[in-house]
């Protein structure tokens, strides 16, 4: 997490800079995972150079498409669902980053929020909520670029909790 969070704000580096930057992880391990975020497409090589008779890759996080598909989410283990969900939080991260590193920014004239909510809902319930959500979302997807719009990006989650199992056995006293 500490090799992807390093990539926020659009950054792209090299491994080199990357040991300069995280200089408490050994190399051996660095090249390691730098291996497994790039076959994991975490992280994409955006451009190599040679260097001394070597080949230099630059790597920067990967644009993650956040719409998978059933397919996609069918044939995932549990570890491709953690690796693309970390990759989506890093975007997201990274998003939050860049808007910061304007000059002058103001969340709340800008629109900027993030928030956490808990909601008690029947599978009905949720199923009409995410009705609505689209309802109100899906024209606004068709808008083109144009004078006067910004691009603005909604990033959702949702996270139920894992169901109760009922308990079996009775408590001291009962």
């Amino acid at each position: 997490m500490r090799i992807v969070q390093t990539f926020t704000g659009g950054r792209h580096l090299t491994a080199q800079q990357l040991i300069e930057l995280l200089p408490d992880v050994p190399q051996a391990t660095l090249y390691r995972h730098l291996h497994k975020l790039h076959e994991g497409g975490i992280i994409q090589i955006i451009d190599q150079r040679q260097v001394r008779g070597t080949t230099e890759k630059i790597y920067t996080l990967a644009e993650q498409g956040a719409n998978l598909t059933k397919d996609d989410l069918a044939n995932f283990s549990r570890e491709d669902h953690m690796r693309n969900f970390l990759a989506f939080l890093a975007s997201i991260q990274s998003d939050f980053h860049r808007y910061l590193q304007q000059e002058h920014f103001d969340l709340e004239a800008d629109g900027v929020s993030y928030r956490k909510a808990s909601l008690y809902l029947s599978d009905e319930e949720f199923s009409r909520l995410l009705q609505a959500i689209r309802s109100v979302v899906e024209p606004a997807l068709k808008n083109q670029p144009a004078p006067g719009r910004r691009l603005r990006t909604l990033s959702t989650i949702f996270i139920p909790q894992p169901e109760q199992k009922p308990s079996n056995h009775k408590g001291e006293g009962e």
